[in-house]
């Protein structure tokens, strides 16, 4: 696969998001079927693997750390901390400098490495400045137990006062034909501070595949079935875009998921995308999305098609919402 530079690391242009393999979309797929997506995955050259201590409350970074252990040289590891389990059992953000380290500290051992490659903030903890966390976090780069910072769904302003504290290598953040709140002022800020943008649900979710046509054959579980364009008119509104969208890929021959991934990277060199699936054949498909370059005209098109003005209803429900830190696009 192509390659793209991800802070101080080179990385396959496409990533993996591995949070499906144990978290958010319904059961998860068995042990063994998860990790032979992560075999595969390496196999086809997929050299970013992104996780986060939140994904199934350390069950996604303990498959990683026992699955790519013997690997551990091929591939630049990402994971998150600041956001995990309470005493209660429920997800609690926490941004305190001891509760970072001692994340990262937990996430260390549940991955089986010595070191993480890039070690972000899953999201700013609002009750304190976000330099007491960056700084946290510094102290751990300093420690030898973190290669490079990273923030994840924050604004222009939160990115620059963490990058006067240490250098940030990489912004996560939704990005995708159908949410272009990085546009407002996230994507402009990091390429003028040189920060690379990692494209986390670039398929939209799913939507963009054109596989989602139908939201009750969701599991009762999935977190789609809290988000407003999964739901009533909104998502049979949305579902009016995709058969113009499957036109478009067939022109282009190519998949719905390969243009949705073509039209990201052709946002810039400085974006790395980083779809999930659980799927082998869906890898492959991907991996091979980093192949297909478009024209300005179908660049163009695939903007008239879905914008914010296009698209109905938000990305989160209100609860969540206020746990993020992003300029977002009225819709």
């Amino acid at each position: 696969m192509k390659s793209r530079k991800l802070g101080p690391f080179n990385v396959s242009a496409i990533g993996l998001g591995c949070m499906s393999l144990s978290h958010a979309y319904g059961t998860p797929p068995e042990p063994e079927a998860a990790a032979a997506v992560l075999l595969r995955a390496l196999d086809l050259g997929y050299t970013h693997f992104d996780t986060a201590a939140l994904y199934g409350f350390g069950a996604n970074e303990a498959l990683i750390g026992r699955t790519l252990k013997p690997r551990r040289d091929e591939f630049v590891l990402a994971t998150k901390g600041g956001m995990f389990r309470n005493a209660q059992g429920q997800r609690e953000i926490d941004g305190r400098p001891d509760a970072i380290k001692q994340h990262c500290e937990e996430s260390l051992r549940r991955l089986q490495t010595d070191v993480i490659d890039v070690y972000y903030l899953h999201r700013w903890d609002k009750r304190l400045p976000v330099e007491d966390s960056v700084g946290a976090v510094a102290d751990l780069v300093k420690d030898g137990k973190v290669r490079s910072i990273g923030l994840s769904e924050v604004s222009a302003a939160t990115i620059r006062k963490a990058h006067r504290v240490h250098p940030v290598a990489a912004v996560q953040t939704e990005y995708s034909l159908w949410t272009r709140n990085p546009e407002v002022a996230v994507r402009q800020t990091c390429r003028e501070l040189g920060i690379t943008l990692v494209a986390f649900s670039p398929l939209g979710r799913g939507f963009l595949t054109g596989e989602l046509r139908d939201i009750s054959a969701l599991p009762p579980k999935d977190i789609r079935l809290a988000m407003p364009r999964f739901q009533g008119e909104h998502f049979d509104r949305n579902l009016g875009l995709l058969d113009r969208l499957a036109t478009l890929a067939g022109e282009q021959r190519v998949t719905m998921a390969q243009l949705a991934l073509a039209w990201v990277l052709a946002q810039g060199d400085d974006i790395v995308p980083i779809p999930g699936t659980t799927r082998p054949d869906h890898l492959e498909e991907n991996a091979r999305g980093a192949e297909v370059q478009l024209d300005a005209r179908t660049l163009s098109r695939l903007n008239d098609l879905i914008n914010p003005r296009t698209v109905s209803g938000a990305r989160y429900n209100a609860a969540t919402q206020l746990e993020i830190d992003t300029e977002e696009v009225p819709m």
